[in-house]
């Protein structure tokens, strides 16, 4: 059985960048700037403070990613609370957080939400007319799991 639930036209962004990453972010939306407006945006620690002043918009500041910011994105995804995740992660270098970032990816799989994990992805989520209107989105349901005898 599948659930669905109503993404609104207006987003909410959770967006995250590891350290080596915040530059080409920030760079990313400084040219979405017009999109961004347009959506309710939370970010981690950092991340989120320099997108404040990029933007000259309120971003809802999270942790820092290693203090427990990413596993506020993953609660939030959880509780529904977000519909878009711009995760700018460092692949080259170790994370004291790394299994954090594994289990918010991992939700993002389970709650079926759409993740950026580069400029490229990111420019193909923002150029499509799904993010610019409501969007019905498929939801498995897991009451077969939760359900099941332990």
């Amino acid at each position: 059985m599948t659930n669905f639930r109503k993404i609104a036209a207006s987003k909410r962004i959770a967006m995250v960048a590891h350290d080596n990453r915040k530059t080409e972010l920030m760079d990313w939306a400084r040219a979405n700037r017009a999109q961004l407006a347009k959506n309710e945006l939370y970010a981690t620690g950092t991340t989120g403070r320099l997108l404040e002043e990029l933007l000259e918009q309120p971003v809802i500041r999270l942790l820092s990613g290693p203090l427990g910011g990413d596993q506020q994105v993953g609660s939030m995804i959880a509780e529904e609370r977000i519909d878009l995740l711009i995760f700018f992660w460092d692949p080259m270098s170790a994370q004291p957080h790394d299994p954090d970032v594994k289990a918010l990816l991992r939700l993002c799989v389970v709650w079926n939400i759409p993740v950026a994990s580069n400029r490229a992805t990111a420019d193909y989520l923002f150029t499509s007319p799904l993010v610019n209107e409501d969007y019905i989105a498929e939801q498995i349901d897991y009451s077969k799991y939760l359900n099941r005898i332990v």
